[in-house]
Parts: structure tokens; C-alpha cells; sequence
């Protein structure tokens, strides 16, 4: 699925219908007493950020959200219906926090208790317009900072509609946005035929997911050897986690700077496949973006090691491949580029790394840091710089994606740190990539992928990229 921002996935004008958590499921969760299960340290660090960030004096929108068409004449009716019958699936977006005092509670509401309103908001006949009314809304409500945080829309034409969701992060991570599309189709056809779909029945829960994942984080102390790894890496990094190590035009201590989106394709099927077979003996195409990106960064940087943080999904076992929720940790990574003679042995290094480190990714972060009693003072959404790889194509509904021109969208808003997302769709290679609006930073983002796309056809077309 295609990664981009509202303003790229070709919104076009029509009527526009909103659904949110009903009043009366609003005013059910008032009255509910706490769920035991505790948040996971990933919701809790992005709730505490949010309000960090809300307190020094600044909205930064963080939602994210997913496109996609349905043909038409559409019955809302049934669209509605399957609309609730998903949200119902997935216990996350029943579920949230309040504040007492300093600790976060959880909620949950019984899938009874759960149904959507319907509003009208009228005809927009100029796409911009939509545009800005829809960022706005999810501005608004998918936020992380109140409850319910999540909506859902539809633009309404003769000949079909086009549905947009937006959810706070803490709810979905990218993967499940990868999912709804189909999801939604088949309680959406289901429900015209009047036939049970299999996605009505219960998927696993990211809210049980959270507490066994606390409990085994909450086992661990100061003394444990993840604890002693992680910091002695950030030591290396200079006391702090590693950025986008490329100059981003930044000054030290200023304030946080608004971000600028680049998302285009990177690579054609036939180049995919080939960049794929040739880094497949080192680990697979991940380890080939990383190594690739060690070397740019340190042609464009300089610095003699590639520090950076890897993206690895926590979904370990089965039961939570269809489980909405934000299955994310990180594993760190040096590669010694300043060293390597060359790609293979730059990828050699990066799967070597992987494999020593990749079992980090399972304890999550906050609660290291948490325990190293560093100052990591949340004052931006990222913590640090990634550079992120996920072969899509085996994804249910994948194969229609481009049909329904289904896209998977990001809020750019503000940070000071670069992500980088690579995503693997059966046409090639699609990267996108938020970081900071500066000139030098645009500049560098730019030679960065044009870079990244010359190894990726080099290595495709059997010329191997030279190391300076």
C-alpha cells in the first residue's frame, strides 16, 4: 500500500458523510470502571509526548489513516453497519485512557455498548476545499490528547464512494492500516448480500497484547542485559538516539520545526525483484536498504559509523497477524561504513548487526529508557530517525489495492527527525519520507533518494554501487 498524506492521494470532490462514536457510546464509557489491563509503554510514552508537546504550546497532529474507494450507488446504511461491525472487531478502538493524576488509566467498552452517528456534512464540489476540511477534522478528533479519537468519512458520488479513516497513532500502527481496506469490503459486500462475513468474528486483542507485554517489560531491572546494551549504544550516540545523520539545516535548541512530506516510487517490480535476489543471501532486501543508506549517509555525513534504530514489528506470534493495534519496537544498529570495502561487505555487516540485535525490538523502549534514568524529555513525536522496510504484497486484498486506489496516509506536521518508510507493493518500491522543512534538509532528503534509487537499479542491473 502506497504511504502518502491527504493532500497526495487524489481526494475528489462529492458529499461528504462523518461517523463517530455515537453520544450515547460516549456517554457509556463516562461511566465505566477501569480496565486492569494497563497501557502499553508504546500508547503511554505517545500520550505523554502528546501532552508534553500540547504544554510547551504546540498541536502537533500525529493520526494516521487509511483511503480507499468503494463502487457504487453505496448504501450508507450498510456501510454504517460494517463500519460498527470492524471498530467492534478490533478492541483497541473501544478502548482508551484518562488521567489519574499522574498514571493512565484504561477503559474499555463491551461491543454492545458500541455504535456510530452519522452526520451530513454537505457538498464540497472543490477538492482543495475537502482536502483542508478533512485534515482539519482529523486534526480534531483523531487526537491524542481526547477520547474518542478516531472517524470516519466517506465522499459520496453517483458512481461510488471514497472512505477515509483516521485514527490516533496509539491505536493502529502502519501494518494495520495495511489491513482495513479488505476488511471493510467484506462486511461492506457481506452486508448488501445479507450473507456473515469471516472478519465479523472477534480478532485477537491488542488490548490483551498490551498487558502480557507490560508484564514481561515490568520483570526487568536496571541490571539486565538489554538495559546494559541499549546503553551503552546511546552512550556511542553521544548521549542521545541517533538522527538522520545528514545535515538537516537545524539549529541546536531551536524550536520544533515544521516537516515537509516526499513520497515517490523507488523502484519498478522487475528492479524490486532483482535488488531482492541479490541481497536475499544477506538477510533480504531490508538489510540492502539499510546498507545502502549507511553508505549515502556517509558519503553525504561523513561519519565513519551508521548509527540509526531499526522499525521491527512485535506481532511474534499468529494471533495477532490480524489485530489492529501498534505492534511496533526497535532494535539498534552500528555499521562501521567508514570501514566496509564495498556492498556486500556493508551488508554483510548490517546482517550481522540485525541478528545480534533484532531480539531488542521485543522490550520496549520506554521502559529502557525508563530505566537508565536518562532525561529523554519528549519534546518532539520522534524520538529518533528510521528507516523502515515491509513487503506488503501478501497482505489480504493486496493484489487490489491499485484497483481501489487504497493508500495508507500519514499527518506532516512537525519534527525534527527523518522517517523513512519503504514499502514493497507488487508494482516495485514506493518510499516515503517526512523531515524537517529546510531548505538544506530538502536538498539533502533529495540526494538521498535519488542515491538510494541508484543502488537499488545498480545492484538490479549488475553494476554494483562503488563505495567513496
Amino acid at each position: 500500500m502506497r504511504i502518502t498524506d491527504i493532500q497526495r492521494c487524489e481526494v475528489r470532490p462529492g458529499r461528504l458523510v462523518e461517523w463517530t462514536l455515537s453520544p450515547a457510546t460516549v456517554a457509556a464509557a463516562t461511566s465505566l470502571p477501569e480496565d486492569s489491563r494497563p497501557p502499553a509503554y508504546i500508547q503511554e510514552s505517545h500520550i505523554r509526548t502528546a501532552r508534553c508537546v500540547r504544554e510547551d504550546g504546540l498541536f502537533v497532529p500525529t493520526w494516521l489513516g487509511t483511503a480507499f474507494d468503494l463502487p457504487g450507488p453505496v448504501d450508507l446504511d450498510v456501510l454504517q453497519e460494517a463500519l460498527r461491525a470492524w471498530t467492534v472487531r478490533h478492541e483497541t478502538l473501544r478502548s482508551g485512557f484518562r488521567w489519574a493524576g499522574d498514571e493512565l488509566r484504561r477503559f474499555t467498552l463491551d461491543a454492545a455498548d458500541v455504535s456510530l452517528a452519522r452526520t451530513d456534512a454537505g457538498d464540497f464540489p472543490d477538492a482543495d476545499a475537502l482536502v483542508r476540511h478533512l485534515q482539519d477534522r482529523f486534526d480534531t478528533v483523531a487526537d491524542a490528547l481526547r477520547w474518542p479519537n478516531l472517524i470516519y468519512t466517506a465522499v459520496v458520488r453517483d458512481d461510488g464512494a471514497s472512505v477515509y479513516l483516521a485514527f490516533d497513532h496509539s491505536n493502529v500502527d502502519a501494518y494495520s492500516l495495511t489491513r482495513i481496506a479488505a476488511e471493510v469490503h467484506e462486511l461492506y459486500t457481506a452486508g448488501l448480500a445479507d450473507t456473515d462475513p469471516d472478519s465479523r468474528a472477534p480478532a485477537a486483542s491488542y488490548v490483551d497484547f498490551c498487558e502480557i507485554e507490560r508484564a514481561d517489560a515490568d520483570g526487568i531491572d536496571a541490571r539486565h542485559a538489554i538495559v546494559g546494551r541499549w546503553r551503552a549504544f546511546i552512550r556511542r550516540c553521544d548521549g542521545m538516539l541517533p538522527g538522520f545523520p545528514v545535515d538537516l539545516g537545524l539549529e541546536p535548541g531551536g524550536p520544533l520545526p515544521r516537516q515537509r512530506m516526499l513520497c515517490e516510487p523507488l523502484a519498478d517490480a522487475a528492479e524490486a525483484a532483482a535488488f531482492e535476489a541479490f541481497c536475499r543471501p544477506y538477510g533480504g532486501s531490508l538489510v540492502g536498504l539499510l546498507a545502502a543508506t549507511g553508505l549515502i549517509v556517509h558519503e553525504l555525513g561523513g561519519q565513519p559509523v551508521y548509527r540509526t534504530v531499526v522499525p521491527f514489528h512485535t506481532r511474534v506470534k499468529s494471533r495477532w497477524s490480524d489485530s489492529v493495534g501498534w505492534y511496533v519496537g526497535g532494535a539498534p544498529i552500528e555499521v562501521p561504513v567508514g570501514r566496509t570495502t564495498g556492498f556486500p561487505d556493508t551488508l554483510r555487516a548490517v546482517r550481522a548487526e540485525l541478528q545480534a540485535n533484532r531480539s531488542l525490538a521485543r522490550m520496549p523502549l520506554a521502559r529502557v529508557l525508563s530505566l537508565l534514568g536518562a532525561d529523554f524529555r519528549p519534546t518532539s513525536p520522534d524520538l529518533y530517525s528510521i528507516v523502515s522496510y515491509v513487503d506488503t504484497r501478501a497482505v489480504p486484498g493486496a493484489e487490489r489495492w491499485a484497483e481501489q486506489r487504497a493508500h495508507a496516509l500519514l499527518r506532516v506536521s512537525y519534527g525534527d527527525q527523518v522517517c523513512v518508510w519503504v514499502n514493497r507493493l507488487h508494482e516495485g518500491l514506493w518510499l516515503a519520507t517526512r523531515y524537517p522543512d529546510t531548505d538544506v534538509a530538502a536538498k539533502n532528503l533529495r540526494l538521498y533518494v535519488e542515491r538510494l534509487r541508484d543502488h537499488i537499479a545498480s545492484v538490479a542491473h549488475g553494476t554494483l554501487p562503488a563505495v567513496s
